[in-house]
């Protein structure tokens, strides 16, 4: 017969010379004493040549040494190496990988008097896997660097905000006659949402509130532009209605770009401290409260909401008009952004303008440091979250006693 399945010397050989893995056998010295067809074409060598050789005739030293150690660790000890993945550094460059088990060799008499193996082949995948691991490793680098600048504007946005107030004496205290304040939460690390307080005369503040469209880096690029804007506009323009006016030119051509649309709702008021004379415009925003101090009450600023302006950097050559308003001692106007009033319930109800109003029908009576947490209050407990889906600034202010 050709070969007999019950001779494990035909068995043997059929296994060496058909295996793809590759298997050997070394000595003591971990010298081979026999490899099969695949472990020799690995080597690039016969299998007669391969007898008597050792790793430090194929690799290079650094690789050769850690073989070495391991084999005769397990002469040493009877403990095998299963499945662990080696490093192979060859002596023209080359790095290759396999997966090896290595296992003690015995004599008859249960002696250990080598070591035998089977390597497998995973170059391939084993690079694909580390350049996998290099890509992350390149976008975790990325993303945390990305991370630091979006913190970094972050903080650099808060600064735009008021960190003083303009204080008009009044005529018969040393107190102020206007209190200003304003309230920011950002849902994100940046914000579209924007406000200012200037002095505009020794009677006179400008107080602005703004609103870019989205969330993110986008929207807070547009608030750190009108920002630049304000200090130049305020100078030349007083008119409220003029001055949103000359912000939609100045904003139309930048926002307005091929691959992108921004738009910017504000509102702009011009306060006149010695006479109580309220001048504002609206671009598209929501219309602020008007708290009577004497009647503990709220109201809308604007008694017809058809009169606001379009956003900005929508229309080109938009007017918008000037109102006016008495403000009485005791009173109080409220600007807000959107957010405040979009906040959901859990069943995905929105708390509403007319919800708004009415809670600030309510607090009427508060003091303006008062009046900002209720509000922001009415509409986390209508939401049940104290996190809001959408920034939130308002911004406001007290008239007191006349100058």
């Amino acid at each position: 017969m050709p070969g007999d399945l019950h001779d494990s010397d035909f068995l043997l050989q059929n296994l060496m010379e058909n295996m793809t893995d590759n298997i050997y056998f070394k000595d003591a010295e971990s010298r081979f004493i026999m490899g099969n067809k695949a472990v020799c074409d690995w080597f690039g060598i016969s299998c007669e040549d391969i007898v008597g050789k050792s790793d430090f005739d194929l690799f290079t030293e650094m690789h050769a040494r850690q073989a070495y150690e391991q084999e005769q660790h397990i002469i040493q000890t009877g403990e095998p190496l299963v499945e662990i993945e080696e490093k192979e550094t060859w002596p023209d460059g080359r790095i290759t990988w396999v997966s090896t088990t290595k296992m003690p060799l015995t004599d008859e008499n249960g002696e250990i008097i080598g070591t035998f193996g089977i390597s497998r082949d995973i170059t391939d995948h084993k690079e694909t896997e580390l350049r996998a691991a290099y890509y992350d490793e390149q976008i975790r680098n990325i993303k945390n660097r990305m991370e630091e600048d979006v913190q970094m504007a972050g903080d650099l946005q808060k600064t735009f905000f008021p960190r003083s107030y303009p204080c008009f004496k009044a005529a018969d205290t040393n107190d102020c006659a206007v209190q200003f304040l304003h309230h920011y939460r950002a849902s994100g690390i940046v914000s579209g949402d924007f406000c200012a307080i200037h002095r505009l005369s020794d009677t006179e503040a400008g107080i602005f509130l703004c609103d870019v469209m989205g969330h993110g880096v986008r929207a807070a690029l547009g608030t750190a532009l009108i920002c630049a804007m304000i200090e130049e506009i305020s100078a030349l323009e007083k008119d409220p209605g003029k001055y949103l006016g000359r912000m939609n030119e100045l904003l139309l051509p930048i926002l307005r770009q091929k691959d992108m649309f921004l738009y910017v709702t504000a509102c702009y008021m011009v306060f006149d401290a010695s006479s109580g004379t309220l001048r504002f415009a609206n671009a598209g925003h929501p219309v602020p409260l008007l708290f009577q101090g004497q009647e503990g009450s709220a109201q809308w600023l604007m008694d017809d909401a058809s009169l606001r302006g379009p956003a900005l950097a929508v229309a080109e050559n938009a007017e918008y008009q000037t109102l006016e308003r008495a403000i009485r001692p005791g009173d109080s106007v409220v600007m807000y952004t959107d957010g405040l009033y979009e906040a959901e319930s859990p069943e995905g109800e929105e708390f509403g303008e007319d919800r708004l109003l009415a809670a600030a029908g309510q607090i009427g009576h508060l003091s303006l440091g008062e009046l900002f947490p209720a509000l922001i209050g009415a509409s986390v407990n209508f939401s049940g979250k104290e996190e809001f889906n959408d920034d939130v600034c308002l911004v406001g202010f007290t008239f007191r006693n006349p100058m």
